[in-house]
């Protein structure tokens, strides 16, 4: 019953910039990802708050990495504990830009990243909960365009998939 990782994505604040000041970016959702499994995405796309407060979607879900039926993502999830070397970002979240309903020739746009460590949760030994994580501008992956608060419970199913590491 510890086999999954619970993830919710509470909130979203932008600091000024290019995204603030950009009117065609006027509704934002926020997708997760894990490595190219698995993307979830908050149902509801919000308008662009403006810089200095927040949005609020409150949107959970769960990742399973069983044995049974989520083979592939154990898998992922062994490899990040075991190699050092792997990029250790393996949790994505990308604030996707929503185009208007009377726009419908623009294109989603992903306007920012952040990103969750799972390794890290795993050598703290520590979940995250309700923590402000960078978002980081698309365009200019030094800037940061805002803050995200997310929680990210993994640590349970990251030591359970250690403990069958070992025993392999």
């Amino acid at each position: 019953e510890v086999e999954k990782i619970q993830i919710k994505i509470t909130s979203l604040g932008l600091t000024e910039s290019r995204i603030t000041a950009d009117e065609t970016i006027q509704q934002l959702f926020v997708e997760c990802r894990l490595n190219n499994f698995l993307a979830e995405e908050t149902p509801l796309s919000l308008p662009k708050p403006p810089g200095g407060q927040r949005i609020h979607y409150n949107y959970s879900t769960v990742i399973n990495v069983d044995k049974e039926d989520n083979h592939a993502e154990r898998e992922y999830i062994k490899s990040i504990l075991l190699k050092p070397d792997l990029p250790a970002d393996s949790l994505k979240f990308t604030v996707v830009s929503d185009p208007p309903e009377d726009e419908q020739d623009l294109e989603c746009e992903d306007i920012g990243f952040a990103y969750v460590s799972l390794k890290e949760i795993f050598q703290k030994q520590r979940d995250i909960i309700e923590q402000d994580i960078d978002v980081f501008d698309s365009q200019d992956a030094s800037a940061v365009i805002g803050k995200l608060t997310v929680t990210v419970e993994a640590l349970n199913a990251l030591r359970s998939v250690h403990e069958e590491c070992k025993n392999d």
